[in-house]
């Protein structure tokens, strides 16, 4: 027997919008939407920027492709969430509930693909020992230093990322979304790459060739790490492992309490959780389902306003006898 979490039927519990997210979280969803349509925007703007000042610095590259690829994750995520609200279909009959699966994965390759070429390019820099110079160029009859054009574009390109990041992560978490913490984790890249970057600049205006290239490798590091950890946990989601959590691989701490409180409640049967998108579904092999028909939400041990993070609840029964080799979900 089938529990859902969604409204009527069995379930019982609150009416839920596409994603298995609730209806009271709704608007939260739609904020996220918005802010990924201006990180659009606003990354756009910045990478014109960034371009036009760019020159030869290796840093001022190192950012300006990050920042091109930065646009993959809020693009992702804006059509990821366009395909879910389609409703089931012949081809697609168990509906597009994963799509935001398939979207962290996505977010999280191109976080660690612009992690590695970053590295391996700012690698080739130091070994290959490029000396990167700044030239002056003249504006309005005077002769100004193109480094302090680069410190300024590099200014700007820090405080889109930063107010746009800082305000997706709490989002991010209340919604249980990977793609968009993912999303956030490439903003903080950015602003991140953003003060190396000036700090590579002014080390090339000081006679310094190496800084430039050694703060563009050290920010192609931690983007590689951020990048690595978020794979890992997607390609986790993608097989039905346990539900990671959002900010690293460890299992998620409300999935762990999930799985001890259907320990105690079925005991002798077999537990199994996996994510399906931002909700968890789960599998008790080996139990009887009660025959009083039970809320999903009855079922979540922790706070009854994330109790929509448990959408479906399923029950492999016993075999009859012990010769029946066949295992019976009853749906």
């Amino acid at each position: 027997m089938d529990y859902d979490g969604t409204a009527g039927g069995k379930s019982g519990g609150r009416k839920a919008v596409n994603g298995g997210i609730p209806e009271a979280l709704g608007s939260s969803l739609r904020r996220a939407e918005r802010l990924e349509w201006w990180s659009i925007a606003w990354t756009i703007s910045v990478i014109i920027v960034m371009g036009a000042a760019m020159g030869s610095s290796q840093t001022m590259k190192t950012a300006w492709i990050e920042d091109c690829l930065s646009l993959i994750p809020p693009a992702v995520f804006l059509i990821a969430r366009r395909i879910e609200r389609r409703p089931a279909s012949a081809r697609f009959p168990n509906g597009f509930a994963r799509v935001p699966s398939l979207a962290f994965a996505i977010a999280a390759t191109a976080l660690t693909a612009l992690g590695g070429t970053l590295l391996i390019d700012s690698a080739i820099s130091l070994i290959s020992q490029e000396h990167a110079t700044v030239a002056a160029v003249h504006i309005g009859g005077q002769e100004i230093w193109l480094g302090w054009i680069m410190v300024a574009a590099q200014i700007y390109s820090i405080i889109v990322p930063l107010v746009l990041g800082r305000l997706k992560l709490p989002l991010a978490r209340q919604l249980n979304d990977k793609t968009l913490f993912t999303d956030a984790m490439t903003q903080k890249a950015n602003w991140m790459t953003g003060i190396a970057g000036i700090g590579g600049v002014i080390g090339i205006g000081l006679g310094y060739w190496w800084a430039d290239a050694l703060a563009a490798g050290l920010i192609s590091l931690d983007i590689l790490n951020d990048g690595v950890r978020a794979l890992r946990a997607a390609s986790a989601e993608l097989i039905d492992g346990a539900p990671r959590e959002l900010d690293s691989t460890d299992i998620a701490r409300d999935a762990s309490a999930l799985h001890a409180a259907l320990d105690a409640k079925f005991p002798g049967a077999e537990v199994h959780l996996r994510e399906t998108g931002r909700v968890i579904s789960a599998q008790i092999v080996g139990a009887v389902p009660p025959e009083n028909k039970l809320n999903v939400r009855d079922y979540w041990p922790g706070d009854p306003d994330r109790a929509w993070r448990l959408g479906h609840v399923s029950f492999v029964p016993p075999p009859r006898d012990s010769g029946d080799a066949l295992e019976r979900q009853i749906s």
